[in-house]
Formats: C-alpha cells, structure tokens, sequence
C-alpha cells in the first residue's frame, strides 16, 4: 500500500486538500498521512487544526513552526524551524509521496525537507503567478523539487514544462477549488446567519486583504487603509471581514480590521470562517474585495464578481467577473460601484470560472496510485526548442 502524506499548513489550503485527503484514503491502494502546520496549530489564527479533525480525517503529525511574530526573521527562522520539524516527521511517517499545494512559506519547509530526504514530491497548483508576493518565487522553487506537478489550467501547464519539467510529468486537472465547490452544500441564508450571528443587509461584501510581501514595509498597511477608506462610503453594504493570513505583517492589519469593524456596525470580522462558512457567504453576498486569490479562483463559480486591488495577485488568469483596480480610495471606491451597477450584474451570468468544472480530486488520486516511482528522484531538465532571436 503507498503511503501518500499530505500536508497542511492553512485554513484557506486545507479546504482545497480535504476532498483529496478523502479520495487518498478511499482508495484500497493508498494509505493517507496527514501533517499539520503553520496557521493550523496557532491560536491566533484560529487553531484551525481542529476543522481537520471535525472533518473526520486523522492528523499524522503536527510540526510546530510558526513563532509569535510577523516579521521577516520571524518568517525566515519559522522556515528553519519547519525544516527541522519536518525532517523528524518524515522519518517516523516513511511516506512513499509527499503531496504539497501552492507557495506558501510553511509549504516551502516542508517541500525542502522531502527533497533532502530523498522523497519524491507531488506539487499542486504549480506554475501560477503572483508578482506581488513572495509566493511566486516560492512556487517556482518547490516546482523545481518536486517531481509530480498537478495543475489548474494548460496555461500553467506549460508554464511549468518551461522550468524544465518532463511534459509526462506534468499533469492539468483543473483547480482545486472547484472540486469543493461541486462537493460542499452550502447554508441557506438563515441557517448562515444563524451561525455569523448577525443579520446579512439588503447589500453584502466579502473582504479578504493578506500582507504585499514584495513591496516596502508600510504597503499593506497603507493600501489597507485606502480600502478601509474606500468601504466606508458603504455604510448601506454589510461588511464581512476574513483575517488575512500569516505572512510578514498581517499583525498590523488584523488590528486595522478590529479597529474599523469597532466603528462601524455594519462590519464583522472573522478570525476564520471555515470553508463551508466562507462559501454559504461567496452563495450570498454581492461582491468579494481585497487580494486574495478566492476572488479569482472560486467566487467566479458561484457569479459573483470580484474588485481584486494592487498586485498581489498578478499574473493570475482571471474571469471577466473580476475587475482590477489601484490600492487608492477613489479607484477602490469606483469599482465597487460597478460591481454594483446593472450591467456588470448582468454581465456575470454568463461569466466562465478559466479553472475548471471539477473533477481534479480524483484524478490526482488515481495518479498517484498508478504511477511509476522507479527513478523518479532523478530528473532531466526539459529544454524547449531553442528559438534564435535576431
């Protein structure tokens, strides 16, 4: 029986993993291992390990990595405490694949500990792009260790093969993302209510804003507050704050957010809303806002269109449900008001999400039963065709 260990580092992550995690162990040839990171082991952030546990799926081991700070050393020694972490749980697991998803720092850790281990690495949703972010650079990297590549569009297929991976390698099986989407039911709009405790208005927006790692220091805060400028003009919108993630900074912002959801009585902060939670909001609110990459990747499925501020997220294939605009008050400001205008609303219901209809849960799962591992640790670099240019 392959042994196939999956880890998690992340509220927003484990959503993604938690269908596949469920079709690894319904497979007779596989046997699922599960770690658990970062975010996931946090109080701050929720102790959102416990969503895993709640769904019924076992977890293997916990690697404690995240410090108490939001600072660059902070990130960096949590990266070397992760390594460590991971190398103690690699050894007592002896997984015969190690699956990992997207660019995350914890996700970096764990995939450098796997190649230093001589284990072969499953990466998903590899040759996307975010200018913004550190991520990018990140997700190149562990492309570059890992051995299987699952991605979500043939764009980011080829993107990957031009690393210099192995096309039979190189599989696109759609995101991840819409997988869940097609699986979870979500709560009616009473049954949710019920659960956020409060009353959603007659107009509803679902903001999401992580830290710009690749910019100066006071950029997030600074491009935080002309949102938070912007959204206050919307006193008639209900406001539905998610805590950004735990990147270089986010501190700063979770109390920006706490400040402002303290002065005004439209506005509710959420530490996490959990998955199920997070899409019965996307099924009932107007609008999503901020950086984060749901508003490209899932809020197009559910016809909701997405005013994506600043670079974080550039780069990414994007459905015409999404709208670009500058981190200044007035642009932020203008294209919320288009998002609520009749002809955009009218114009998302023939929006098409570029990531899929589903299915790619099963497909990895089969993959990764089926496929030869003979050799695998040993990769060719996979030069394209040479193209001369004058």
């Amino acid at each position: 029986m392959r042994k196939i260990c999956v880890v998690t580092g992340a509220r927003a992550e484990f959503g993604l993993l938690v269908w596949l995690m469920r079709e690894i162990a319904g497979n007779p040839d596989l046997k699922l291992q599960v770690i658990a990171t970062g975010a996931h082991l946090s109080p701050e952030f929720g102790s959102t390990y416990r969503e895993i546990e709640d769904a019924a799926i076992n977890i293997d081991a916990k690697v404690e990595m995240l410090l108490s700070g939001d600072t660059s050393i902070a990130t960096t020694k949590s990266v070397g405490l992760g390594v460590i972490g991971f190398a103690d749980a690699y050894a007592c697991l002896k997984p015969d694949i190690v699956v990992v998803l997207g660019d995350r720092y914890e996700i970096f850790a764990a995939a450098a500990s796997a190649l230093f281990a001589g284990l072969p690495i499953a990466h998903l949703h590899g040759g996307e792009t975010t200018e913004g972010a550190f991520d990018e650079a990140i997700r190149h990297s562990i492309t570059k260790m890992a051995h299987l590549h699952f991605v979500a569009t043939e764009v980011y297929r080829r993107r990957v093969i031009q690393l210099g991976e192995a096309p039979c390698r190189v599989f696109n099986v759609g995101g991840l993302g819409i997988d869940a989407i097609k699986r979870i039911g979500v709560l009616n709009r009473e049954e949710l209510e019920a659960q956020l405790g409060f009353k959603f208005g007659s107009k509803s927006l679902l903001i999401t804003f992580h830290p710009i790692t690749l910019e100066h220091g006071d950029s997030s805060p600074a491009q935080l507050a002309e949102l938070l400028s912007a959204l206050s003009n919307f006193g008639d919108s209900s406001l539905i704050f998610t805590a950004p993630n735990s990147d270089t900074g986010s501190r700063w912002l979770s109390k920006m957010i706490s400040d402002f959801v303290t002065d005004h009585k439209n506005a509710h902060f959420f530490t996490s809303l959990g998955q199920l939670k997070y899409f019965s909001c996307l099924a009932q609110v107007d609008g999503v806002i901020g950086n984060s990459s749901s508003g490209l990747a899932e809020a197009p499925s559910f016809g909701v269109g997405t005013v994506n501020i600043g670079d974080r997220q550039k780069g990414r294939l994007k459905a015409e449900s999404v709208i670009d605009c500058q981190p200044e008050s007035a642009a932020i400001a203008s294209a919320i008001e288009r998002l609520y205008s009749s002809e955009f609303r009218q114009k998302l219901k023939a929006v098409q999400n570029p990531y899929g209809n589903g299915g790619a849960s099963v497909s990895i799962s089969k993959l990764l039963a089926t496929i030869e591992l003979d050799g695998i640790l040993k990769k060719e670099f996979y030069d394209l065709p040479f193209i001369e240019v004058e």
